[in-house]
């Protein structure tokens, strides 16, 4: 059942739309265990809500960076079960900055459809601030970035200045470049360069490329996690000092 607490509405073919992918994908990640089981309603349809769809999206990102189904399923199991769609969004949007760039060409009615709501020009304008989108040669048309077109979407209804927006995105970016530089830096001087130092022994060789397999999803997770609850810690101070 979603954990969220907005009443799951969509069914299967909504969900797919939504999330830009088919049924018989969400059908296949629910028996692998990736996506929660929706919630039955009348005449037995299952109806699914906003934390599936996040948790759609942080699927898709795990597969950006390169991470095999196996993987994410273990990266899933070590989350905690009662994750709400906005915690869901929060490694989501920590996970992206680590995926390389991706885009897609849209007309209107396909951004609408990616985006699952009819979008007014002041969110189109919203969209190109947030840097969603690019306004194309031709009339409705569009270059989308499709790791922030979800995200952005959900921030159109935030009653917060576009530019407070754009503002925490830049710290955001900065922050994790920065911790993804020293990470790599720690990384290449204190694992690579002593195995490199070891020659062409293939033990070693093969050592080092188990390691860095399994490397950029625990960092990942482990950079998502103490980025949530230092958050937490910050608002919860934040506001209590209020």
């Amino acid at each position: 059942m979603a954990t969220g607490t907005e009443e799951p509405t969509l069914t299967v073919d909504e969900l797919a739309a939504r999330a830009g992918v088919t049924v018989r994908t969400i059908r296949f990640y629910s028996t692998r265990g990736l996506l929660p089981p929706p919630v039955i309603g009348p005449r037995r349809v299952g109806h699914y809500g906003r934390d599936h769809l996040s948790r759609l999206a942080l699927i898709e990102e795990l597969q950006h960076l390169g991470m095999t189904l196996a993987a994410i399923e273990r990266y899933l199991e070590r989350l905690p079960p009662d994750l709400s769609a906005q915690d869901l969004a929060i490694h989501r949007a920590l996970v992206a900055s680590w995926a390389p760039d991706s885009a897609e060409d849209a007309t209107r009615a396909e951004l609408e459809r990616r985006a699952g709501r009819a979008l007014s020009e002041e969110d189109i304008d919203r969209l190109a601030a947030m840097g969603v989108l690019v306004r194309a040669d031709g009339p409705d048309s569009y270059r989308l970035d499709l790791g922030l077109l979800r995200l952005g979407v959900e921030l159109l209804d935030v009653p917060i200045p576009h530019e407070t927006i754009l503002a925490a995105r830049t710290v955001l970016l900065e922050h994790t470049r920065e911790a993804a530089y020293e990470l790599t830096r720690l990384f290449r001087d204190e694992v690579w360069t002593p195995y490199r130092n070891q020659g062409s022994d293939p033990e070693h060789v093969a050592a080092m490329k188990s390691l860095s397999a399994h490397m950029q999803p625990l960092v990942v997770q482990a950079l998502v996690t103490a980025f949530q609850r230092s958050l937490k810690e910050e608002l919860r101070a934040a506001f209590q000092a209020e």
